[in-house]
């Protein structure tokens, strides 16, 4: 299976996939013509399916959105899913995209293709879908899914836009790293903190960090270890606890 896994779609200071233009375009080449774009995630889908479309063309792709065959129906949907060369996944709600994606029946569709060698790019969001659930996620449960399962493309959890613990913060509230170990309370599944401008990029067996930051990996039990753009984390793809 092939996935590039985004924390953001946009890091401060740059406009939408600057910081990512050269790994989308070496992730996928010049194989594909096409991607098909999946907009659930935000309320406007036109908006941001014109959006995505802009930036693709201008990277050399062809770019449609998956909600305007969705507007046709599931079944066709469903079509363009079968069809698509790639995918992308854009980010907003984590619970919206996955509500819209079962009432239209496209998880398993999505989940065949992409185990079947289709490339799967995420963003935030769309890096949320490709665990085996949206546990992770950072957003508002302003829908209820059927459930919280998600594609299971990788068997470890992303907590995407990680947020470092600040020493001299006076806010009271949970940290990223407290919320992520209440996670581990409850659950098994090793976390992937995936900072701003960090990214995942799975090839078959191997699995790396790539992009402009760190990750710091939490497991059930120990102490999260830090690792850097260029290292290897194939180790988190060999079980379900990791």
């Amino acid at each position: 299976m092939r996935q590039l896994l985004l924390s953001t779609s946009t890091v401060h200071g740059t406009n939408y996939l600057d910081y990512a233009e050269t790994h989308v375009r070496a992730f996928f080449g010049s194989s594909v013509k096409r991607v098909l774009f999946v907009p659930f995630a935000l309320h406007d889908r036109d908006a941001y399916a014109a959006k995505a479309r802009e930036r693709f063309e201008r990277l050399g792709y062809g770019c449609d959105a998956l909600h305007t065959a969705a507007a046709a129906g599931a079944a066709t949907a469903q079509q363009a899913v079968a069809s698509a060369e790639a995918v992308f996944v854009g980010g907003g709600n984590t619970f919206r995209l996955l509500d819209t994606l079962q009432r239209l029946e496209l998880i398993e569709p999505l989940r065949r293709r992409v185990q079947g060698g289709m490339p799967y790019m995420g963003a935030s969001a769309g890096s949320n879908l490709a665990c085996p659930t949206i546990m992770t996620t950072n957003d508002m449960p302003i829908v209820q899914p059927r459930s919280f399962d998600a594609l299971g493309l990788v068997p470890f959890q992303i907590n995407p836009h990680y947020l470092d613990p600040e020493p001299n913060s006076k806010h009271m509230g949970e940290t990223r790293e407290q919320r992520i170990r209440e996670y581990h309370e409850q659950n098994q599944r090793s976390v992937v903190g995936l900072r701003e401008g960090g990214i995942l990029l799975r090839e078959g067996d191997r699995l790396q960090l790539i992009g402009q930051s760190g990750a710091r990996v939490f497991r059930r039990g120990g102490e999260p270890v830090e690792f850097r753009p260029g290292d290897d984390l194939s180790g988190l793809l060999g079980s379900q606890s990791c």
